[in-house]
């Protein structure tokens, strides 16, 4: 593949993951936070992986992934810029989750989706659902016992859903399970909770969902 550097705007532990593991692929990663100083003494730098604002990660990548709390993601975005993004392949890893109550549920679905409202701010950039049916410690180099699922994608840009297959690919998954345009996000983020009651139910974070026939 040509395209080596990316953006991945998040610190926490999705973030962190993501970074650490592009970088093993031989990516040259830099993560964007909003207090790149302070993740600068918390993290050692290098190994391809750097440290900035969600800004200059946004610039520095050819591929950003947006990788915040689903609460944080459409700030995040406007923040940076919509112009910032224009032109590139943006992997959307996030998801409207409230946990407010003690329980997991969405803040809103059914008929939105956070994947279409970052759409929707990124006219000029192709946005792609990815990731955020997963486990960070199952993002990349994915490990499951009954065989590695291809990984749930959706978004309007068929050009961009190819190039985010080669990118999974390259990355351990055996490929991509397209299921249809950005407002599918709707449907890949109302798996979460679902996920999240699975996980606790099976006392683990290793699991993914999957289609058979």
């Amino acid at each position: 593949m040509e395209t080596r550097r990316i953006g991945i705007l998040g610190s926490g532990d999705v973030g962190q993951a993501l970074g650490r593991g592009f970088a093993r692929h031989g990516w040259d990663v830099k993560l964007g936070t909003r207090r790149p100083d302070e993740l600068r003494t918390s993290m050692d730098e290098g190994d391809g992986v750097s440290v900035g604002t969600f800004a200059e990660a946004t610039t520095h990548g050819d591929v950003v992934v947006l990788a915040v709390r689903g609460d944080a993601a459409e700030a995040v975005v406007e923040m940076v810029g919509a112009a910032n993004f224009a032109e590139k392949l943006v992997l959307d890893a996030t998801n409207p989750l409230d946990f407010s109550s003690g329980d997991v549920h969405l803040s809103f679905g059914g008929t939105d989706s956070l994947g279409e409202r970052i759409q929707a701010k990124l006219p000029d950039a192709s946005v792609v659902k990815c990731f955020n049916t997963v486990s960070n410690i199952q993002m990349i180099d994915p490990e499951f016992e009954a065989g590695t699922p291809p990984m749930f994608i959706c978004g309007n840009d068929d050009e961009a859903k190819a190039q985010t297959e080669e990118i999974l690919v390259e990355l351990g998954w055996p490929g991509a399970m397209d299921v249809g345009d950005i407002t599918a996000a709707r449907y890949l983020e109302a798996l979460v909770p679902l996920w999240v009651r699975v996980g606790s139910n099976l006392r683990t974070w290793k699991h993914a969902f999957t289609a058979v026939q």
